[in-house]
């Protein structure tokens, strides 16, 4: 419906005190793109506080410090990172786009043609990329099923012992116990570089056959 600023603000400020007089201000989400420091500190930083909703996000959360938390998560290191397209053999592109987005996007696409001829590009996406339309194997997943995706592939690796013995670890006695539904004895293996993968073996990977 046309309004003037005047007339939406009216109707934001009316929604917003309705919010609250029903005492539910987490009702509230807040949601914000790039924005200068002003409106940053001002309707993210401090709005949301005072009206009383913990539901504010910033487009961070599926930008920049997502992309830190892959490597901070998994190598310790929190910050951005590059890869290795130069001697890479397999590249799985999941849920991306390098091609046309992320960082270093004339880096892939200056390598990508290299990968195809000496390797195999895999991608993994519900939508046809760019990558997508180059790679040699396309697993159009539906949206929101990355997940049991990768349990089924946890699951897989597991059960067939083909994980990284010298990365990940293995059982003392040589003897792969990761067997479809049975739980394991978390004191059976002995963990290098990972930690909890029994534990995430026994809560959730146990029974995610593919």
């Amino acid at each position: 419906v046309p309004m003037t600023w005047d007339e939406a603000l009216d109707t934001l400020a009316d929604k917003m005190m309705e919010l609250r007089k029903n005492n539910v201000p987490e009702k509230l989400m807040y949601m914000r793109g790039r924005y200068p420091p002003t409106s940053t500190d001002l309707l993210y930083g401090t709005l949301p506080k005072i009206f009383g909703t913990p539901n504010y996000y910033s487009h961070s959360a599926i930008c920049a410090e997502a992309e830190k938390m892959g490597p901070g998560y998994t190598q310790g290191f929190f910050g951005y990172r590059d890869y290795d397209l130069a001697k890479t053999k397999c590249l799985v592109v999941w849920g991306c786009d390098p091609l046309s987005s992320n960082r270093q996007v004339p880096n892939a696409i200056a390598k990508f043609s290299d990968i195809l001829d000496r390797g195999t590009v895999i991608a993994v996406d519900p939508r046809m990329s760019a990558s997508v339309a180059k790679a040699n194997e396309w697993l159009p997943i539906k949206p929101g099923e990355d997940g049991a995706l990768a349990a089924g592939i946890a699951h897989v690796l597991l059960t067939e012992g083909l994980w990284s013995k010298e990365f990940v670890g293995d059982f003392k006695d040589g003897k792969n116990l990761f067997k479809t539904g049975a739980t394991v004895d978390a004191a059976a293996f002995v963990e290098k570089q990972t930690h909890g993968i029994v534990k995430y073996w026994n809560l959730e990977f146990k029974d995610r056959t593919p």
